[in-house]
């Protein structure tokens, strides 16, 4: 199991931890301040992400997700102090909207298993957060501080982070290049506009999506911003109205 995560180091206090043997190439990213370790997403949870993680830093360690799906929640088990948006806590308790077969089903799907791993044991983590976030709060680790960015579409509490003093916006579900998904009941189209509008204010110098190729510029928060508007101005911006394809990412509505 040991090759089941990549690590790569961003700068001296930021490192990406890779998961490419499943489809969707998810990525965590550990931040490490003078005080605090701030790990934003745990992965799949089919390996031990903590093992990498203790490699990185010496420091207390709190977790927060992008958001409360299960390829960014698997890990938490293993990080008792994590913080998780209000507007998704019912996810944490029993409410997702997903069943365990479902979710084991995601799991497996194009997926390279560590060998003798039963998927069968998989489980959604469930838990109560250390803190319960609202948005716009900043989280100080010692020397570094990241802010709360409230970006609902994907889903209702999802939550990009962003470091005004290195210029790095962690985008979570929101950003990436692939297909987005904006399809589900839980899903907010309207609601990923008016996100992207934020987003797209900061002066963001270094984009760190939670999936697929990690070449990513911030000129694409403004092309995924204008498209969506210009969705929205044909009257296509809602739940059913098809995928919409702009080369190098597209959105399933």
């Amino acid at each position: 199991m040991n090759d089941w995560f990549k690590i790569d180091r961003v700068d001296n206090e930021t490192y990406i931890i890779s998961e490419y043997r499943h489809w969707e190439e998810t990525h965590c990213y550990l931040l490490n301040g003078s005080e605090r370790s701030l790990l934003i997403d745990t992965g799949l949870g089919i390996c031990d992400i903590h093992e990498q993680i203790a490699k990185l830093t010496d420091k207390p360690i709190v977790s927060i997700a992008t958001h409360i799906h299960w390829d960014h929640i698997g890990g938490h088990k293993y990080f008792p102090d994590f913080y998780a948006h209000e507007n998704e806590l019912t996810w944490l308790g029993g409410g997702f909207p997903l069943t365990i077969e479902q979710i084991r089903g995601m799991v497996v799907d194009r997926c390279d298993l560590p060998e003798g791993y039963d998927v069968n044991n998989y489980e959604l983590f469930q838990g109560q957060p250390t803190k319960v976030l609202k948005g716009d709060e900043l989280i100080d680790i010692g020397g570094r501080s990241v802010q709360i960015v409230h970006t609902p579409g994907h889903s209702p509490g999802h939550m990009c982070f962003w470091e005004k003093e290195r210029g790095y916006l962690f985008t979570g579900d929101l950003v990436y290049k692939d297909t987005l998904f904006a399809y589900f009941p839980s899903t907010d189209p309207e609601a990923y506009l008016n996100s992207l509008e934020r987003i797209s204010a900061l002066p963001v110098k270094q984009v760190f999506p939670a999936h697929h190729t990690l070449n990513i510029e911030p000129e694409i928060l403004f092309r995924m911003r204008d498209a969506l508007r210009q969705l929205q101005d044909e009257g296509k911006l809602h739940h059913g109205s098809g995928t919409y394809d702009y080369g190098d990412w597209a959105i399933w509505l």
